[in-house]
């Protein structure tokens, strides 16, 4: 695992001795799929305390996605794929949402008040935006660079609770896509097979231009397939389940990988 040390000194948020903004796993990796973890950690800063927080509200959904992580690990070292992965909690700076979108950095999470993001300066917010969230994407457009000379399929691997606001969430996993669909429904069959229930379709959540970054930015923004990959966390407790799901996407993957790599660049289906 490799990473670089941008967003210490320019910022001033991160201590020289506090990890970076994102890690890159595989870098070198072959294969056709690039991942990545928007969600992957619960820190903080150290600069930040705790954001008026507890430690078991940190390590609640609100704070990362459990699990996303491990399963992004795993399905790294599968499919021979780089990662990308960011390092810090959704709740400092939120890497999957526009920074003029409220939730960039969330005064409130799930019905939780959020003390240490209430009544931030213009220079506090932006101090977070370069120590982690520019970093972050700036290192997912270096691999996409790189790489930009042979097909490449982006998939962006979460985990989500598995009741909202009183709400159950009857889907083991969901696949979502922002304009073009085929990739996603492409995945969708063959990962049906593999789990017990249904898989989202577009769900928990559908991918909006004005509430997510990661697909629209690298993904289409680039002419990429690319998909959102959720995974409930209630199935990704234990080390065995963890690998489990690794081992569905995976094999869900490699099943479609030839089609989905020939569908060339993405297109708005009519």
């Amino acid at each position: 695992m490799s990473a670089a040390p941008r967003g210490h000194a320019e910022s001033g948020l991160l201590d020289p001795d506090e990890p970076p903004a994102f890690a890159i796993v595989n870098a070198r990796g072959a294969g056709s799929a690039i991942l990545v973890c928007d969600h992957a950690s619960n820190r903080i800063p150290r600069r930040l305390s705790t954001l008026g927080l507890a430690p078991e509200q940190l390590a609640d959904h609100i704070g990362w996605d459990p699990g996303a992580a491990e399963v992004a690990q795993r399905l790294s070292a599968e499919l021979d794929a780089p990662l990308v992965q960011s390092g810090y909690s959704r709740l400092v700076i939120d890497c999957n949402r526009p920074l003029d979108n409220a939730a960039s950095i969330a005064e409130q999470s799930a019905g939780i008040q959020v003390p240490g993001n209430l009544g931030l300066s213009a220079r506090a917010r932006a101090a977070r935006v370069e120590a982690l969230f520019r970093p972050y994407h700036e290192a997912i457009d270096r691999l996409l660079d790189a790489r930009s000379d042979r097909p490449s399929l982006l998939l962006s691997i979460h985990s989500f609770t598995p009741v909202l606001h009183g709400e159950q969430r009857p889907w083991p996993v969901g696949v979502s896509h922002w304009r073009d669909r085929r990739f996603a429904a492409l995945l969708s069959k063959p990962l049906a097979r593999r789990v017990d229930g249904i898989v989202g379709d577009n769900q928990p959540y559908p991918i909006e231009e004005a509430v997510d970054y990661t697909v629209p930015v690298h993904g289409e923004g680039r002419g990429l397939h690319a998909v959102m990959i959720e995974i409930r966390n209630d199935g990704l407790r234990e080390t065995a389940q963890i690998g489990a799901w690794a081992e569905r996407l995976a094999a869900a993957y490699r099943e479609i990988e030839a089609e989905a790599v020939s569908l060339g660049r993405w297109r708005v289906d009519i």
